[in-house]
């Protein structure tokens, strides 16, 4: 049911978890008082809401499986957690080059893909998974996505450098970064991190580097949607977790705030959607002249309708 990866053994582990709470008990029906007890498990031992979102999301599909397949008749509802907005950590540039040096003087071929992952912005799985032909001039292509769907990007200066692979004698690879396993990036990313002061920060792991982009992209004044579809999101709600590093569309409003009412120039006035009708300026010598003369103006003479 779920491909091989990270994820897959994320999701046997949840599984684990779950039938050893359970017992390993056999049942025909899954109630709701079995999946509160469950979730109230999970809570005593420490669990947040989004882990025990991403249990249940597993727990959910095995069991609509079975349902389908008519090992069980009955499936609760499965309403998910209210998670917490968590705080996005991204690297500042002074510790992408001090990070990106001490990776570099391990493995090139580490370093090469640590530029190629914050200027892409792209997941570590979909960057291992690249072969020659998604390369084209200009862009790469992403087909082996989370969600499923492709995607086409723009290639920065630096990504065209770092994907030429140095001329070696032998057969070639079959991608850029085809000699390099997850497990063997990870174990250089740590060591890296260690050695220049963040092995104590557990948020910087490879993951940051597609947060970095995303932020690195939103603070540049790109909008929400073209971010969305450079970072391959499924939904846009995903993306709205970068939507609060757009400062700049709310600098006009210090301006408001610091400057009292009576300072302000009647322009301003008149043109806000927020003007007052008791701040509405009163009109204008012209106007009034102009409103007199329209009164002055003597009107045309009725028609008599009894005139033969």
């Amino acid at each position: 049911m779920w491909d091989d990866g990270r994820h897959k053994y994320n999701v046997s582990s949840f599984i684990g978890e779950i039938d050893e709470i359970l017992l390993g008990q056999r049942f025909s029906a899954f109630d709701q008082s079995t999946l509160d007890n469950l979730i109230g498990t999970f809570r005593q031992r420490g669990n947040s809401n989004a882990t025990i979102n991403r249990k249940m999301a597993a727990l959910s599909k095995l069991l609509r499986k079975a349902y389908k397949m008519g090992d069980i008749h009955s499936l609760p509802e499965f309403r998910r957690q209210k998670e917490r907005a968590g705080r996005i950590r991204f690297l500042e540039r002074d510790e992408e080059a001090r990070l990106f040096a001490a990776i570099r003087s391990r493995s090139e071929d580490a370093y090469r893909l640590s530029v190629f992952l914050v200027d892409t912005g792209c997941r570590l799985g979909e960057a291992l998974g690249l072969i020659w032909n998604d390369i084209q001039e200009h862009r790469v292509s992403f087909w082996i996505t989370k969600s499923g769907r492709s995607r086409t990007i723009p290639m920065t200066e630096r990504v065209k450098e770092v994907i030429k692979l140095p001329a070696v004698e032998g057969r070639r690879p079959k991608g850029p970064f085809t000699k390099l396993s997850q497990a063997q990036f990870r174990a250089i990313w740590n060591d890296a991190k260690a050695e220049v002061g963040l092995g104590a920060d557990d948020q910087v792991v490879p993951h940051i580097l597609r947060h970095t982009c995303a932020s690195r992209l939103v603070q540049g004044g790109i909008d929400i949607r073209r971010v969305q579809m450079w970072l391959g999101h499924q939904t846009l709600s995903m993306t709205m977790r970068y939507a609060h590093l757009v400062t700049n569309d709310l600098d006009g409003c210090v301006v408001v705030l610091e400057k009292p009412r009576c300072e302000q120039p009647a322009s301003d006035a008149e043109g806000s959607i927020f003007s007052s009708p008791v701040t509405t300026p009163s009109p204008g010598k012209a106007e009034r002249k102009q409103a007199g003369a329209e009164k002055m103006t003597p009107k045309a003479p009725r028609k008599n309708s009894k005139a033969k």
